[in-house]
């Protein structure tokens, strides 16, 4: 057997190669091959990146299942498909790359100065809204790392699609992950002062019902929200003929006096210290919007993905409508 429970990451380890397998040192390559391009998805894109040719990138894969006994990769004209064995094998090799540059790390004094890619994933509009500002600031501070932010709304799987880290706002968290809470946004109402002129303010919550109340797509509950005062809790179901699965079109349709709604503090504090959006029924909230950042459980985790959740760590409560 190439490998068996870990002296470096607690779950595979080295074993002595036997004659005709790859050395130590193929091995790695191998993996390091293997890995980008399932990130990647693609033989050619591994191949680029990497400043080699896709066959010699063929070739390598083609030892390291030979040496390991398992087909990691279906390959065909057209599609490349990332196999049972694949899946798992791609998991725990990422875990031994990183272990193995956290050793390099360590080995050439590199704690100081971390390096290498980090993919984020994160949703479009915290990313737009802050982020992708906050991420710039990090690689100013940090010469030797690349990052690359993908802005997506939906929960993607970590491990699957390679991301290092994400950033999370609310819902349901996998069990499979460390989640780390940093900040939280309170959700409030909010309308235009010229649809208030136009249409009246709702006096009490249940008002609301009369009110053409922009909401964001897809979120649970359907018309009904839950408010809170207090100890207090109540539920009201609201109307409203537009919704739209981007916050950033829930804050644009706000404050042009379209409808009234809600939204987190982060996506409209500007607008409300500059009097474009107002707040009403200032007393009730919804619950808030929790900022977690999410990381494969791993026992070493890459020096630079470590810095990065650091900073995120302090920026992200300080960013205008959270609160930590």
């Amino acid at each position: 057997m190439l490998f068996k429970k870990c002296w470096v990451c607690g779950q595979i380890e080295w074993m002595p190669f036997q004659n005709g397998m790859l050395g130590t040192m193929d091995q790695l390559k191998g993996m390091q091959s293997f890995v980008r391009v399932v990130e990647t998805g693609s033989l050619s894109a591994a191949a680029r990146e990497a400043g080699i040719t896709q066959p010699t990138v063929s070739k390598t894969i083609s030892n390291l299942e030979r040496t390991i006994g398992a087909r990691l990769l279906e390959r065909s004209s057209t599609s490349l498909t990332v196999t049972d064995a694949g899946k798992r094998f791609y998991e725990q090799a990422k875990r031994v790359l990183d272990a193995y540059e956290e050793a390099l790390a360590d080995v050439h004094g590199a704690l100081e100065q971390p390096s290498g890619a980090i993919r984020v994933s994160a949703p479009v509009g915290i990313g737009q809204a802050h982020l992708s500002a906050a991420i710039q600031r990090f690689l100013e501070a940090h010469p030797n790392i690349q990052v690359e932010l993908i802005l997506n709304d939906r929960m993607i799987d970590l491990v699957e699609e390679g991301v290092d880290l994400a950033v999370r706002l609310g819902g349901d968290l996998p069990g499979n992950l460390i989640a780390r809470k940093v900040a939280s946004s309170p959700r409030v109402l909010l309308a235009s002062p010229q649809y208030l002129h136009r249409f009246g303010t709702p006096a009490t919550l249940e008002e609301l019902a009369g009110h053409n109340f922009v909401r964001y797509a897809w979120l649970p509950g359907g018309d009904r929200i839950a408010f809170r005062r207090g100890g207090q809790v109540a539920e009201i179901e609201v109307r409203g003929r537009f919704r739209i699965n981007s916050s950033q079109g829930v804050r644009e349709c706000l404050a042009s006096g379209f409808a009234l709604g809600m939204a987190p503090l982060w996506l409209v504090e500007d607008l409300l210290q500059s009097g474009q959006l107002v707040r009403i029924l200032p007393e009730w909230q919804a619950a808030p919007h929790e900022v977690h950042l999410l990381y494969p459980s791993r026992r070493f985790l890459p020096v630079r993905t470590r810095a990065l959740i650091e900073f995120l760590q302090i920026t992200i409560p300080s960013w205008p409508g959270m609160v930590q």
